[in-house]
């Protein structure tokens, strides 16, 4: 597999996780509640009834076998860790280092597009000052006053329009090597099911190996 599809199932692998820990998390799947009606001390005629509580989980009858897949699958985790690492240490690029500086080209040229399609302008709004005066009698009363707001850029835009393009440019380069790395670059690691198996799918796949 390529490292592209190592990322896919590192993700493959910590939804599992995440499923598995969801069930053995619940008391009601890993405790059995039963529940005693004593009706015999009531009525002499009747026999007492015992119910048992319905788990919240199908996999409660397999609570051991799951906690083994919870074991599994961050074994397999681990594996598959150092393979990426190992694969990635063979790169001539830091694929990590390199992800996380596009997303910081991408923001700032985000930012700077939205600037330079800023515009100035001119508005009138009615009533939108207040103050106050003296009227006729010396009292000092309120008022209110229309507004002029004049609104300009404060920055050279072909400046920035430039730092945009630049940076925009230089992170689609950057994406594409990453891409052509990712793509290309083989990772040492034997799936221990298909990708795209169910968490029913790849339980059950365990069990059989663990048989």
């Amino acid at each position: 597999m390529n490292l592209k599809e190592a990322f896919r199932f590192q993700n493959k692998l910590n939804s599992l996780l995440g499923e598995a820990e969801l069930v053995l998390e619940r008391d009601s799947n890993v405790m059995k509640v039963e529940n005693t009606y004593l009706r015999k001390k009531v009525m002499a005629e009747t026999e007492n009834e015992t119910v048992v509580d319905t788990p919240a989980s199908d996999y409660a009858e397999k609570i051991t076998e799951l906690a083994g897949f919870t074991v599994f699958l961050l074994t397999e985790k681990e594996k598959l860790s150092k393979a990426i690492r190992t694969a990635k240490n063979g790169l001539g690029i830091d694929i990590d280092g390199e992800t996380s500086m596009n997303g910081a080209r991408q923001n700032a040229a985000r930012i700077f597009k939205r600037m330079g399609d800023l515009r100035s302008s001119e508005v009138t709004i009615t009533n939108g000052g207040t103050g106050y005066r003296f009227n006729t009698d010396g009292n000092q009363v309120s008022y209110k006053c229309d507004v002029r707001r004049v609104t300009t850029i404060n920055f050279d835009r072909n400046v920035i329009r430039k730092y945009a393009k630049d940076l925009s440019r230089k992170a689609d380069e950057f994406s594409a090597e990453i891409d052509k790395a990712i793509v290309n670059t083989e990772v040492g690691y034997d799936l221990p099911f298909d990708v795209n198996a169910s968490f029913a799918d790849a339980f059950e796949t365990y069990c059989e190996n663990i048989a």
